[in-house]
């Protein structure tokens, strides 16, 4: 009855986070075009559900590599130029 309850309790915590992730992703797909911080409320549905999902773990691992590059691309358009990173694998 004990390991019943404790895989009820797990199988319950996961649909927990299945559905949050999957709601703060859908709300920051919709701030896309909606008015609102699309880029910081994505990354964060993502995060969530990268504790249950691969595939959104390595999205979220890209969205933070383009997120580095796009953010060394701006510092040397400011500062000059230095060498690219490459992509991970």
């Amino acid at each position: 009855m004990h390991g019943f309850m404790i895989s009820t309790l797990k199988q319950a915590k996961r649909i927990i986070v299945i559905v949050i992730g999957f709601t703060v992703l859908i709300v920051g797909i919709a701030l896309i075009v909606l008015p609102g911080p699309a880029i910081l409320v994505i990354p964060v549905g993502l995060a969530i559900l990268a504790t249950e999902f691969l595939w959104a773990r390595r999205l979220l691992v890209r969205f933070k590599w383009k997120t580095r590059r796009l953010k060394n691309t701006i510092s040397r358009k400011m500062q000059g130029n230095a060498p690219e990173q490459s992509e991970p694998k």
